[in-house]
Formats: structure tokens, sequence, C-alpha cells
């Protein structure tokens, strides 16, 4: 890993083809594309490279075209941006992968993807039906296929050069490690949900042995309560160091060898969750002993269906 004094710039190689992985990400998990198109325009604006995407956040048109924009300004490059995005849980099927991945490329305008992500471990009733429920309102899963089956069929996007690197989402350290012990090729990229009321430490610890980057969603805690930005050990930190208590909470990430996401809407504070900048050492040991709380903000893990992504209402 590359840790400049500016925290924003540091770059993580990643296990497979020597790809480096900004740090800093910014998610794109914006229901309006209007919406959408101009926060991601804004975020390449302000410096972020690393845009993470997804087709169940139905607005990868929207993410595209706001690259497109600031690529043909010349403001950024398309071989500097890295781009994410994820395979959702009704096309788990290895027949039905590279059609989604191809649909995903084709709405984000590019010719390869980064990091292409399995969004859950959960399969779910193949279709165009993002969500399927029975009658009862439960979620139909699928249980013809298994994980290892759908990640053999991610393999074959890094061996036909389509996805430079493969990764998994929202997954436990015990699913984790089943994947790991029968790849070809081992997950480059975790994403889940960590921050100091959720620092992950046992599920780090087994990535560092394997060479994989932990990447950290709600990494300021999703403005969930009980409040992350709030706790008396951040926001002091947070004063000491004249930071806001959002950037320590990143700062922290990434010091200790994580990727993040931060999503907003707001320009002042895309600019503000990407001026980051190293924490002393104390303040970091603080943060591992003096905060208590521990907190899931998001039961994905348990599901598959994600806490943050509103159900679309029944017409």
């Amino acid at each position: 890993m590359t840790t400049p004094d500016t925290l924003h710039d540091t770059r993580i190689r990643l296990n497979h083809g020597s790809i480096l992985m900004p740090a800093a990400g910014f998610g794109t998990l914006i229901p309006d594309p209007l919406v959408t198109r101009q926060a991601t325009k804004t975020a390449l604006e302000t410096g972020f490279r690393h845009f993470d995407c997804a087709e169940r956040y139905r607005n990868e048109e929207a993410v595209g075209e706001a690259m497109q924009d600031v690529f043909k300004a010349g403001t950024a490059r398309r071989e500097d941006v890295f781009v994410t995005t994820k395979l959702w849980n009704t096309n788990h099927r290895p027949e039905r992968v590279k059609p989604a991945f191809d649909g995903s490329r084709r709405r984000l305008g590019v010719d390869h993807i980064d990091c292409y992500i399995v969004h859950t471990p959960f399969a779910f009733k193949p279709g165009d039906e993002q969500d399927p429920r029975d009658e009862q309102g439960r979620v139909i899963y699928d249980s013809g296929v298994t994980l290892l089956e759908t990640w053999g069929a991610l393999e074959r996007l890094v061996d036909e050069g389509h996805a430079r690197s493969i990764g998994l989402s929202d997954i436990t350290l015990e699913k984790l490690r089943e994947i790991v012990s029968a790849a070809r090729i081992n997950p480059s990229v975790v994403q889940v949900e960590s921050h100091p009321y959720l620092p992950e430490w046992e599920l780090l610890d087994f990535c560092r042995e394997h060479g994989i980057v932990l990447q950290a969603f709600a990494a300021v805690g999703h403005a969930m309560e009980p409040n992350l930005l709030a706790d008396p050990v951040i926001t002091a930190i947070a004063q000491r160091v004249h930071k806001t208590p959002a950037q320590v909470a990143l700062a922290w990430a990434v010091q200790r060898g994580t990727a993040f996401l931060t999503t907003s809407t707001k320009s002042w504070r895309i600019q503000e969750n990407f001026d980051i900048s190293p924490l002393p050492e104390d303040a970091m040991q603080e943060i591992r002993d003096r905060i208590t709380t521990n907190i899931r903000f998001n039961s994905v893990v348990k599901t598959g269906v994600p806490g943050f992504i509103p159900r679309a209402k029944a017409s």
C-alpha cells in the first residue's frame, strides 16, 4: 500500500493483475439518476478515482454518463479511474453471469470492469424481477446454484480479460473461508459494512493473510443510530486534529489498511470526505481501545436483502 501525506491519494495493490485500487471510493447508491449524474461528476472533479456501482442500484447509465462527461472535458482519464460494479442476486446461475456483466459494462459505457463483485452470497430466483417475493412477501431464494459455482463464472470473466479483478460483498468470515479454500482465483476485494462501531478485526486479519483488500461501506455509520459521528471518542479526536468526525472515521479506515466507500449528493460533503489526513498513532489507538459500542446497521449478511436500498413499492 502506498500512503502519501494526503490519505485520499492512497493506492492499494490488489492480489491479481498488479492493479492499484484507490483506497478512497465514492459509492453511487443514489436513487435519482439526475442527482447520481451530478454527484458522480462532482466526485470526479473533486478527485475521487474509485467508483462503486451495482446493477441493483438501477443507475449505472447515469454514472457512465457522468464519467464520459468528465473524460471528454479532460478532468480525468479512464485509465486513472477504478470502476467497480456488482452482480445481483437474481443472476447467480453461471449462465446468467456474463450477460449481467455485459449489461453493466454497456450501461456504464466502459470496455472493462476493474473489479466485479458478487453483491451478496445469496442467490434469488433468477429473472428480471430484482426482488422476487412469494404471496406472503418472503424472498424467493434459488437453491439450484452454489456460491462457488457463481464464483467460477466470475473467474472465467478474469480469464477472458473482461474483469481485471473479482470480489465478494456482504459476506461472513465463515463463507469467505469456504471460497478462498476452493477458489482458483482468490477474491481481490471483500466489501462489507465496517466502521469504528463494527471494526471486523478478525475478518480484516484473514483478508490480510490472503492478500485481500477489505473495503468498508457505511464507513461513517450511514447516519443511523447510535450516531458514530457523535461518539465522544471520535468528536474529541476531531477537535484535537482540526478535522470533522467524518474525516476522522475515514482516515482511520485508510490508516488501518482498508479501503472505504462514502456517498453524498452535496458538493461540500463530497469535498470533506475526500480531504482526509493521517491521524496520530495515539488517536488510532484510542479508537481501538476506547470505543466499545458494537453494532451492525445493515442485516444484509443474514438475508441478502440490502438494508440501505428501499424496496420498490408495488404498483
